[in-house]
């Protein structure tokens, strides 16, 4: 396998692969309301796209909480308890094409899928081993590594690097995501950029930040394959 063939596809979770029926939002309000006694609606807080960490300190920021390591870590453990028990109480779903989707890709031997999410690690294995598709990357790169969305790339590069030993050049990899953050974040890297129009942004709004493509779902999923030269 040359160094042209082999590619490296990073996907964002949520809007992107699935829908949690809003148990990450409730699981934020959960935590909050457990660790500081304080019942917050959110409102204000920027949560599509934001890293765990990011949307963490926003709401201790909004309530005037010192945003230490130790507040933000004591939220941290308590969203991701009650995220595993609000989790099967929801509605969520994988959206549509995921799974098939996957499937095929990881039945190619040239193609490596990781994440790159603003979940810290343990929500999205949560998550995803809930819909039954944790299986399907090898790594990952996560609010646990940074703060700033924009700096996750790095990560993943580094452990797509260690796990093939080989480099993966901005040309090689692409990013998939639902969020202006997603396009930035690939952007920050120099990859290829797939939006996806599953989330809370919608194909007009995600066009203005100029992906590299667009598109409406995942469902057509052989010519998705065809288009991306996957």
């Amino acid at each position: 396998m040359t160094d042209m063939q082999k590619r490296l596809l990073l996907f964002d979770i949520d809007g992107t692969l699935i829908h949690s029926g809003g148990a990450g939002v409730r699981a934020l309000k959960s935590a909050f309301e457990e660790r500081f006694g304080v019942a917050d609606d959110l409102h204000g807080i920027e949560i599509a796209g934001m890293t765990d960490s990011g949307i963490v300190v926003s709401i201790l920021k909004k309530n005037d909480i010192l945003a230490t390591n130790e507040n933000i870590g004591a939220f941290l453990d308590s969203y991701v308890h009650f995220l595993s028990l609000e989790l099967p109480r929801r509605k969520g779903k994988l959206l549509p094409g995921v799974l098939d989707l996957l499937e095929k890709l990881k039945s190619r031997p040239h193609l490596v899928l990781g994440l790159l999410t603003g979940n810290v690690s343990r929500g999205a294995r949560l998550k995803l081993e809930h819909h039954g598709v944790w299986h399907f990357f090898e790594f990952g790169a996560f609010a646990d590594d940074h703060q700033d969305r924009n700096r996750l790339g790095s990560f993943a590069r580094a452990r797509a690097k260690e796990k093939h030993g080989r480099e993966f050049s901005p040309s090689q990899i692409d990013v998939i995501g639902d969020t202006p953050r997603d396009i930035a974040c690939g952007k920050a890297i120099g990859a290829r950029t797939i939006a996806v129009a599953t989330g809370t942004w919608s194909r007009e709004e995600l066009a203005k930040y100029q992906p590299d493509f667009l598109i409406d779902d995942l469902s057509d999923v052989e010519g998705l394959i065809h288009t991306l030269g996957w």
